[in-house]
C-alpha cells in the first residue's frame, strides 16, 4: 500500500497513467477533447448530488446559476450530434456530498464514446485498457464476464429480475439496514454493495453486463422475457470502476427519463436541477454509439493496491 507520505510517487504514478491513456486512445483514432465545467443545467440522477455556484458578473443571456459537472457526458453527447466522431476527455469532476475513504468530492474521470459500439464491445476495450494500466505496475488480473442476472443466480440463487424484495432482504437481515422508502432497485444495488462486490478476488476485472430496465439510466433498453439494459459496470476487485452504455439517442424516452428523476427527487425532498434542455435538442442526432465513464482515482487504486482515496490524491478533501 503507498504510504500517505508519498504524494511525489502517486503524482508520478498518475502521471505515467495519463500519458499511457493518451497513447491508448491516439492508437486508436480516439480525439481528445475538453467540454465547460459549468453548465446552466444539473444532474437528474436521485443518486448523485451537484454542486452549484452562481455568476454575478454582466452576461448578456443565460443562467446565471451553474451547475459543477457531475461528469462530461451531457457535452460529449452534443460533439456526438455534431459529427465529432469518437472522442474521450480525462478532467475534473466534482459530486456533492461523497467524502471517504473511498470518495472524494472532486475526482478525475475518463470518459469516452465509439461511434456504432454496443456495450459489450465497449466493455472489452475497457477491459484493455485496465489491463494496459494494471502492466504499469507489474500487476495483472484474469477477467470474467457475466451477465448480470447470472450473477445473482451464481452468488445468491436468487433471480433478480423475478425474486421478490422480501427474497433480496433476506441476504441483507444483518446489515440492520432500515427499509423505509426504499425501493426494489434499491435493495438490489444494496445487494450488490453489501454482499457481492466485497466478495470479488482482488486480482479479477469482472464485467457485469445487462441489467434490469429499471436501472437504464441513460442506455437503450433491449425488448424481450425480460426487457433489459444494454449498460455494464466494470470492478477491479471490490472496487467498481467504470459503468457504461449502448447509449439511449431517443430524446422523448429521455426526456420522460429526466422526469420520472425529478419526481423521485421531489419525493425525497431534494432539490430539482434544470433539465439540460440543449442535450434533448441535440439526442436524436447522435449517432448509434456506446460510452463509458471510468473513475480514474478507483484505477489508480486498484493499480496500487489500495482502499483509501487519499493514497493517490496529492490533497485529499479535508486538506484542500
Amino acid at each position: 500500500m503507498v504510504e500517505r507520505a508519498d504524494v511525489v510517487g502517486a503524482l508520478q504514478l498518475r502521471a505515467r497513467l495519463y500519458a499511457l491513456i493518451r497513447a491508448f486512445f491516439a492508437e486508436r483514432g480516439v480525439l481528445e477533447v475538453e467540454t465547460p465545467m459549468l453548465s446552466a443545467a444539473g444532474n437528474t440522477d436521485p443518486h448523485i448530488e451537484s454542486f452549484v455556484t452562481a455568476f454575478d458578473g454582466h452576461v448578456d443571456g443565460g443562467a446565471r446559476e451553474r451547475w459543477l459537472r457531475t461528469s462530461p457526458e451531457y457535452p460529449l453527447k452534443r460533439l456526438l450530434a455534431r459529427g465529432v466522431g469518437d472522442c474521450y476527455e480525462l478532467g475534473r469532476v466534482f459530486r456533492n456530498g461523497e467524502a471517504g475513504g473511498r470518495h472524494n468530492p472532486e475526482f478525475t474521470m475518463l470518459e469516452w464514446y465509439r461511434v456504432g459500439w454496443n456495450h459489450r464491445r465497449l466493455a472489452e476495450e475497457t477491459v484493455a485498457l485496465v489491463q494496459a494500466a494494471l502492466a504499469l505496475v507489474g500487476r495483472t488480473a484474469t477477467v470474467e464476464t457475466l451477465s448480470y442476472r447470472a450473477l445473482f443466480e451464481r452468488e445468491l440463487g436468487l433471480d433478480p429480475h423475478t425474486a421478490p424484495v422480501e427474497a433480496l432482504r433476506a441476504p441483507l437481515a444483518d446489515f440492520g439496514i432500515e427499509p423505509e422508502d426504499l425501493t426494489r432497485d434499491d435493495w438490489l444495488d444494496l445487494l450488490i454493495t453489501h454482499r457481492l462486490q466485497p466478495a470479488f478476488p482482488s486480482d479479477r476485472i469482472t464485467v457485469v453486463h445487462d441489467y434490469p430496465a429499471t436501472q437504464c439510466a441513460l442506455a437503450r433498453i433491449r425488448p424481450g422475457d425480460p426487457p433489459l439494459a444494454e449498460r455494464f459496470e466494470l470492478y477491479l476487485g471490490r472496487h467498481e470502476l467504470a459503468n457504461g452504455y449502448h447509449e439511449l439517442t431517443d430524446a422523448a424516452e429521455q426526456r420522460a427519463r429526466f422526469e420520472r428523476d425529478l419526481a423521485t427527487r421531489r419525493a425525497r425532498g431534494r432539490r430539482t436541477p434544470p433539465v439540460d434542455e440543449r442535450l434533448l435538442a441535440a439526442l436524436d442526432g447522435v449517432p448509434a454509439c456506446a460510452g463509458v465513464a471510468l473513475g480514474v482515482e478507483r484505477l489508480l487504486m486498484g493499480m496500487v493496491g489500495s482502499d483509501a482515496i487519499a493514497d493517490v490524491l496529492a490533497f485529499p478533501f479535508a486538506e484542500a
